[in-house]
């Protein structure tokens, strides 16, 4: 069993379209590090993440290109997602903070996970995620759709965000929170 992450453009009328990168993933992995690659044979790096520690809380997640050259990163911001998940995203030329669109859907998902008879069922509540900067400005936003499957639709107003930051961020949002 694996996870797997496919990074799609999106088409004209909104359905996935062309392959940009993929990325897989052994369940119960350690999940310190995900490489993305461009094409379904996994030959071509295209670029990565990576814990700078392991289980550690908080951790910062570098991003790298397929060089290895530092492009990006990203940290949980802990005690303030115990009501409400919060990360910290850092690109060039751009600094953001992440919360759950909803606080209402953050603490709902909270007490659902609470439930031990639901603990195999999947959680009735979208996951949606908007990266602001200091002027309030949206730079990121992680939607989760309607689906069978895990289906997120990400979105870069002004695209200030490298696209391979933002295909991280989101990816580490769906990965690292076992949603």
């Amino acid at each position: 069993m694996v996870n797997r992450y496919e990074v799609r453009a999106a088409g004209s009328d909104g359905t996935p379209g062309a392959l940009l990168a993929l990325a897989e993933q052994k369940r119960l992995a350690f999940k310190e590090e995900v490489t993305f690659f461009a094409d379904e044979a996994r030959r071509v790096p295209v670029f990565s993440f990576k814990a700078r520690s392991r289980m550690d809380l908080g951790a910062t997640y570098d991003v790298r290109d397929a060089a290895g050259t530092p492009i990006g990163l990203f940290r949980k911001d802990f005690g303030k997602s115990l009501l409400r998940s919060t990360w910290h995203l850092e690109a060039a030329g751009v600094a953001a903070t992440g919360t759950e669109r909803s606080a209402a859907v953050a603490i709902g998902r909270r007490a659902w996970e609470l439930l031990p008879v639901v603990e195999s069922l999947p959680s009735p509540f979208r996951f949606h995620f908007d990266f602001r900067d200091a002027a309030g400005d949206v730079v990121l936003s992680s939607q989760r759709m309607r689906s069978l499957r895990d289906r997120y639709e990400v979105t870069v107003p002004g695209a200030r965000v490298d696209g391979r930051v933002a295909a991280a961020m989101c990816v580490a949002l769906d990965a690292l929170q076992s949603r």
